[in-house]
């Protein structure tokens, strides 16, 4: 046979026999815990619910009545004996009266005392009464007539400014288109402001303010104390000495600037390159105040003939406002920026003549220095 039917076949009788006697190996099972539940009904649940009330003390204190003594029978006389002779007796022994017995609390099992009704009622609020009110007394000054400068038997009060003063009243317009005889309209006028007496200076109310005001103190001089004479006198002559050797120094420092060699520059090669730079300048562009403003500007040339564009700066300006002036310069520099690029055409030989060159850029006409 082949081993692949031995293999299946321990395979099988392998897989029949777990199922048949597999069963016998398992654990036994736990143990349940179980409880016993009764079912009640509602009515025996609520009965259960009701509180239970303590047992009722009953205490019923009688009258402890003393129980009353026993008759004593008088006893028979005794014939008269001689007094013995007195014999000292010990004193006998009184026992400790009985601790009194503590009665029971019982006031934990007493039904407690039914809560005691509190009524909300409002406070009756009295009526105010009118308590008598003192006038206090009028202080301020009586009002004293306006100067004005018009006296008159009326008094006649301030009119409005828009309103026409003359020295008879008039109400209103009057028009006098319909009648025969044509007059002036008379326009609507008011008195002038009048009084029925001259105010004086001395009838005006005095004023708070002082008259006159103390003058103020002086301040404390400082004194200083002074110098001796001969010391102010030498740090003098040090200070000038010192300072002659600094300016002496400087000037030995400081190089003088180098005169330009060579001849200046023809009329015909300004004019070149003045040519050269107008090419490229274009003031179509430019504002109305931008070409009445007449800007200078320095630049410093290579020896190429072309422009450090770093160093192109406006020196002055003048004819426009700060913003005309701005403008007019950035087309300049544009100008000779554009211009320069490929160098102007300069003599070489007269480097130093035109190594920095002022232009004054005028709309009407331009000049170079």
């Amino acid at each position: 046979m082949n081993t692949g039917q031995y293999i299946s076949g321990i395979a099988h009788f392998g897989l029949i026999g777990w199922a048949l006697i597999g069963g016998v190996f398992q654990p036994a099972p736990e143990p349940f815990d179980v409880t016993e539940v009764s079912v009640i009904s509602n009515a025996e649940f609520e009965a259960m619910m009701v509180p239970t009330t303590g047992p009722s003390l009953e205490t019923d204190l009688a009258a402890l009545t003393p129980p009353e003594p026993d008759a004593v029978e008088p006893a028979a006389p005794q014939a008269e004996s001689p007094d013995p002779a007195p014999v000292s007796a010990e004193p006998e022994q009184t026992a400790p009266p009985p601790e009194p017995e503590t009665a029971p609390d019982v006031a934990a099992l007493l039904p407690p005392d039914p809560p005691t009704e509190i009524e909300d009622v409002a406070p009756v609020l009295l009526p105010p009464t009118d308590a008598p009110v003192s006038a206090a007394p009028d202080t301020s000054p009586a009002p004293k007539p306006r100067p004005v400068p018009r006296v008159a038997p009326e008094p006649v009060a301030a009119p409005d400014p828009e309103d026409r003063t003359d020295d008879i009243a008039q109400d209103q317009a009057v028009d006098d288109s319909t009648a025969d005889t044509q007059q002036d309209q008379q326009d609507r006028t008011v008195e002038e402001e009048a009084a029925t007496e001259i105010v004086t200076e001395a009838e005006q109310g005095a004023s708070h303010a002082p008259s006159s005001s103390a003058r103020p103190r002086a301040r404390p001089v400082q004194r200083v104390a002074q110098p001796e004479a001969e010391s102010t006198t030498g740090t003098q002559d040090a200070v000038r000495g010192a300072l002659a050797e600094a300016m002496a120094a400087g000037e030995a420092e400081s190089p003088k600037p180098a005169t330009p060699s060579g001849p200046p520059l023809t009329s015909g090669e300004k004019d070149a390159l003045r040519v050269a730079v107008q090419k490229c300048w274009n003031t179509g562009a430019l504002s109305t105040d931008a070409l009445k403003t007449v800007v200078i500007v320095s630049v410093k040339m290579k020896p190429d003939g072309s422009p450090e564009t770093e160093t192109i700066r406006m020196v002055s300006a003048s004819g426009g406002t700060s913003g005309s002036a701005n403008q007019a310069f950035q087309a300049v520099r544009r100008a000779i920026i554009r211009c320069g690029a490929n160098g102007f055409e300069l003599p070489s030989e007269k480097y130093d003549q035109w190594r920095e060159i002022e232009m004054t850029f005028n709309p009407e006409k331009m000049r170079i220095k």
